[in-house]
């Protein structure tokens, strides 16, 4: 099989796997509002093994927030929040590969909390929201993103 086909394939399978796991956490009642824990963001460490997450996790994140119902500002700039942490990720996947996490959860934890305030006019300040988003972002991408890491390092799946 051609590499191009191998890392549009990854790409395809990583986009629909972040769309299912949005649904989960949204039928959850978790994936949006003040206090967000998408079970889709533990999937942002993906980058640390492949170039091929960085496209797969954008376009999961747009057709997820698409799907979902988000408003067209929440699609552009959450979309936006996770190119950009999958870029810091990939950036830091052979000198500091633990520090991958962070990129996403500091990505989301600017640029999420306006969008909640402003274009969905939750009650609450940015500070606040850079918490409760926080603590999510640590919860999926920290914790459950640095276990899959580890059982994927660990078992040589990819």
């Amino acid at each position: 099989m051609k590499k191009e086909t191998v890392k549009l394939t990854q790409a395809a399978l990583i986009a629909a796997l972040y769309v299912v796991l949005t649904f989960v956490s949204q039928f959850a009642g978790l994936a949006s509002g003040a206090i967000q824990l998408r079970l889709s963001e533990a999937l942002t460490v993906l980058p640390l093994l492949m170039a091929s997450a960085i496209p797969g996790l954008t376009v999961g994140c747009l057709l997820a927030n698409f799907l979902t119902g988000c408003a067209l500002w929440d699609i552009i700039i959450g979309s936006f929040a996770t190119l950009l942490g999958a870029l810091g990720t990939y950036a830091v996947r052979k000198k500091a590969p633990y520090w991958g996490p962070i990129f996403p959860i500091l990505a989301n934890v600017i640029l999420v909390p306006p969008v909640l305030r402003y274009v969905y006019g939750v009650e609450g300040s940015i500070p606040y929201f850079m918490v409760t988003v926080g603590i999510g972002e640590v919860a999926c991408c920290g914790v459950l993103g640095l276990l899959l890491y580890r059982l994927i390092k660990d078992k040589n799946v990819l």
